[in-house]
C-alpha cells in the first residue's frame, strides 16, 4: 500500500477549499515592534506586523529581555527535565508565586502552553470530580473543547454567552451531581466578552465549579491586569483561572490558578504536566518580569485601548466591515476564505503589511475574516496606512464599501 496519497489527498482537500496555510516567515526587530522583516521568496523585505498576539508589545520590553538574558547567562539554556526530576528551577517558583498572587488565589502552576494548560487541566478537574458533567460555552477555544473530550464525562454545550440556556441545563441536574462550568472571559475571534457575573450567580445558585479562560484577557484588563473577572469584580468567585504567558506577558508557557489543594491535585495527577519538561528558567525569569511591570504600570493597558479605538473608528469611517467588538480584537469581516487569503497575500506583498487569514476551522465557514490586534506602538502613521491599504484591497477585489451608508447615518 501507498500511504503517502493519503497524505497528499488531505492537503489537496485542503488547497481546494482555500485553507491550506502558508507561514511567513518574520524576523522581528527588537526595539522596533511593530516592524518585521520578512523573508518573502524575492528577499528580505520590511512589513508592519498587524496580527500579533503579543498584544502589549512586551516581548520586545527591555526589562523582559534584560530579565531572560541575564538568567540565561547564569543558569543556562534548559530546564534540564521534567519538574519531578530536576526541571523545578527557582525562576519557575517564583513565577508561580507572581501568577497566584496576580489572580488572588492560593497557588499556581505553569504548563509549557495555553493550549496544554486547558487540555491537560480540564480534565484531570473533571476526572477528580465523581460523576462531574462538564457545562462547555460553545465558542470556547480548540483547547476547551479538546480538554472537556480528554475529560471522558458527561458535557452539555450552552449556546455562546446564553446564561438563560446555561441555567436550564444546570437546572436539569441533581443538585447533588458535581458540575463544572469552563468558558472564555473574552473570545478571540469576535472579541465579545462572557457575563462572568451572571456565570458565577448560577454557579452559586446550582453549586458548581467555574473555569475561566483569561488567555487573551490577562495583563490587559482588570486592576493590574489580572484580566476580566478581576475587572468586572468576581475573581473572588472564579475557581479555577487558566491563561498564558505567550500574549499579554510576551512569553511562553500557560498556567492555571486556583486554591493549593485544587493545583495540588492536578500537579500530582495530570498526565500533560506530569511527562514534559519544565519551562526553561530565562522563560520563566522573563514571563515574571512582564507580569511584575503589568502590575505597576497602566500605561500599555490604557494606550492600547486607545489605539484600538482609533483604528476601529478609522476603519469604520473607510467604510471597511468592522465587526462590532468591544475589546482590542478588530475583525473585518470577508465571509469567504479565497477571498480573505487574497486580501492577505495583497497587504503583505504589494503594502508591507502582515494580516494572517482567518478561516475555517478557526471560524465557521461563511465567516472567515482578517482579525487586526492593534498594540501600544501602532501609531497614527501605521493606522491610516492600514487603512489606505485595506481600502486599496477592498476596490481591487471588487469588495463593497459602506460610505454610502455611513455619510447616510
Amino acid at each position: 500500500m501507498t500511504y503517502d496519497r493519503f497524505f497528499s489527498a488531505a492537503l489537496a482537500r485542503l488547497h481546494q477549499e482555500r485553507r491550506y496555510r502558508v507561514f511567513a516567515d518574520l524576523e522581528r526587530i527588537a526595539g522596533r515592534f511593530p516592524r518585521a522583516t520578512w523573508h518573502s521568496p524575492d528577499g528580505p523585505r520590511p512589513v508592519v506586523i498587524w496580527c500579533s498576539n503579543d498584544y502589549l508589545g512586551m516581548g520586545q520590553h527591555p526589562k523582559v529581555i534584560g530579565a531572560m538574558v541575564e538568567t540565561a547567562t547564569r543558569m543556562g539554556a534548559g530546564a534540564g527535565g521534567t519538574r519531578n526530576i530536576s526541571g523545578t528551577n527557582h525562576p519557575l517558583v517564583e513565577l508561580e508565586r507572581e501568577l497566584a498572587d496576580l489572580h488572588g488565589k492560593e497557588a499556581a502552576l505553569v504548563f509549557t502552553s495555553g493550549y496544554v494548560s486547558n487540555e491537560t487541566g480540564i480534565p484531570t478537574i473533571a476526572g477528580l470530580l465523581p460523576d462531574c458533567v462538564i457545562l462547555s460555552d460553545a465558542w470556547n477555544h480548540n483547547s476547551m473543547i479538546e480538554g472537556v473530550r480528554r475529560a471522558g464525562v458527561d458535557k452539555k454545550i450552552w449556546r455562546h454567552n446564553d446564561v438563560a440556556h446555561l441555567e436550564e441545563l444546570l437546572a436539569a441536574e441533581p443538585p447533588e451531581r458535581p458540575k463544572l462550568i469552563v468558558f472564555e472571559a473574552l473570545y478571540s475571534m469576535d472579541g465579545d466578552v462572557a457575563p462572568v457575573k451572571r456565570i458565577c450567580d448560577l454557579a452559586e445558585r446550582y453549586g458548581a465549579m467555574t473555569y475561566i479562560d483569561e488567555v487573551h484577557s490577562a495583563g490587559m484588563y482588570g486592576p493590574a491586569g489580572a484580566g476580566i473577572a478581576a475587572r468586572e469584580g468576581a475573581l473572588h468567585r472564579i475557581d479555577v483561572v487558566e491563561g498564558t504567558l505567550a500574549k499579554a506577558f510576551g512569553g511562553l508557557g500557560g498556567y492555571i490558578a486556583a486554591n493549593a489543594d485544587i493545583i495540588d491535585a492536578v500537579r500530582s495527577y495530570a498526565a500533560g504536566f506530569i511527562f514534559t519538561t519544565a519551562l526553561p528558567p530565562a522563560v520563566c525569569a522573563a514571563a515574571t518580569a512582564a507580569i511584575r511591570h503589568l502590575k505597576a504600570s497602566q500605561w500599555e493597558r490604557d494606550r492600547h485601548q486607545e489605539r484600538a479605538a482609533r483604528v476601529k473608528v478609522v476603519l469604520n469611517s473607510a467604510g471597511l466591515p468592522v465587526m462590532p467588538s468591544e475589546t482590542h480584537i478588530v475583525p473585518v469581516m470577508m465571509g469567504d476564505a479565497e477571498t480573505c487569503k487574497e486580501a492577505s497575500d495583497l497587504l503583505l506583498a504589494e503594502h508591507g503589511i502582515y494580516v494572517q487569514p482567518i478561516n475555517y476551522p478557526t471560524v465557521p465557514r461563511g465567516t472567515e475574516r482578517l482579525r487586526i490586534t492593534p498594540t501600544p506602538y501602532h501609531d497614527d502613521a501605521l493606522i491610516d496606512a492600514l487603512a489606505e491599504a485595506l481600502v486599496d484591497v477592498w476596490v481591487r477585489l471588487g469588495l463593497p464599501l459602506r460610505r454610502h451608508a455611513l455619510a447616510a447615518e
